[in-house]
């Protein structure tokens, strides 16, 4: 009786979690989905127009995964430099209109953004390049660094 029990009361328990673990796995999207960019917004998030659908568009932010950019709107003049920096070097990296593929698409915690890995036309990862010159730091979730104003 009691192990019929016990099995019962683990059977309720495990339910909610696979129920959780299937609506996460449905919050994300392998891609690849395509994307025309309509701006930069800063060194780690651009505004795009992209096609998960057949002959429908939606505009959304898409936060570049992997990468935490300096703060514009921050209070310290050389953390505003480095924002700027960055944003100009993403800027250059991905032009005016530029076609883009969107990959490893989830639901971003804050601001109404996705997160997803963006591929440039000539298979470049932005994220990776920022990284690769040091204008940005790595952030795979949880505290981000703290920029320091010198």
């Amino acid at each position: 009786m009691f192990a019929r029990s016990l099995a019962a009361i683990a059977i309720f328990a495990l339910v909610p979690l696979t129920a959780a673990a299937a609506e996460a796995a449905s919050r994300h999207i392998a891609g690849p989905v395509a994307a025309d960019l309509i701006r930069v917004i800063d060194g780690d998030t651009l505004l795009v127009s992209a096609a998960p659908w057949p002959d429908h568009r939606v505009t959304t932010y898409v936060r570049l995964r992997g990468i935490d950019a300096p703060e514009l709107k921050s209070k310290c003049p050389s953390i505003r430099r480095a924002a700027a920096e960055a944003q100009e070097a993403l800027e250059a990296m991905v032009g005016d209109g530029s076609s883009l593929l969107l990959e490893d698409i989830s639901g971003d915690k804050y601001y109404g953004r996705v997160l997803a890995r963006v591929v440039l036309a000539d298979g470049t990862d932005p994220a990776d390049a920022l990284l690769a010159e040091g204008l940005v730091d790595p952030y795979a979730g949880g505290r981000k660094a703290k920029h320091t104003c010198n």
